[in-house]
């Protein structure tokens, strides 16, 4: 059950979706900027279409961190138990091959049975916990978009954005983006902060 690097695409592209529903949702009519040009870009010099970056969101976003150290911990957790039950069914097994020849048949066919059972759960219990683990991976990555989501469109409300896209250079939507629409700084403190602010 090696998922991390599952983990990370999935919610790199977890927050291009929440990023891209903010976007359709947000019907408003445009409105037109009427401020001076300046200098240094301002967030009303951006106009109304602004883009996070999601490389940088699920790796400087600590409430995305946390998910990813979760679902990795839960993983682990969940490798080690199977292994150790694995070790044990082939302990089983080898004992039984080192014994087989000095059991009776009807003692052979009752630990042969009770291998194959023993098998058959292991299996099972493979199964489970993954998708246990698959389960846990989708819940918290749930939360982690809706998180994303409802900032995005607070945010996009209090900064008079129409659009706010995302931008990621493992999933090319975009071959170039001008770093000036870029927003993905202020973003990530203000979810941090929240985040400090409201943590358990």
């Amino acid at each position: 059950m090696k998922t991390t690097g599952s983990v990370i695409t999935k919610i790199t592209l977890g927050l291009a979706v929440a990023a891209s529903v903010v976007a359709c949702n947000n019907n408003k009519p445009a409105a037109t900027p009427a401020a001076a040009p300046s200098a240094t870009t301002t967030t009303s010099d951006k106009g109304t279409t602004v883009y996070i970056n999601l490389d940088s969101l699920s790796s400087q976003y600590n409430y995305a961190k946390d998910v990813q150290e979760r679902i990795t911990s839960k993983a682990k957790a969940s490798d080690a138990e199977e292994q150790s039950k694995g070790q044990a069914f082939e302990r089983n097994v080898a004992e039984y091959k080192k014994n087989v020849a000095t059991l009776p048949a009807d003692k052979r066919q009752e630990t042969e049975a009770r291998l194959s059972r023993e098998q058959s759960e292991l299996q099972l219990f493979h199964q489970n916990a993954g998708i246990d683990l698959q389960k846990f991976q989708a819940d918290e990555t749930r939360k982690l978009y809706q998180k994303v989501f409802d900032f995005s469109k607070t945010y996009a409300k209090e900064k008079n954005y129409k659009l706010i896209l995302t931008y990621s250079k493992s999933t090319l939507n975009a071959v170039y983006v001008d770093p000036s629409l870029d927003v993905t700084a202020d973003i990530i403190k203000e979810l941090n902060d929240d985040y400090a602010k409201n943590k358990k």
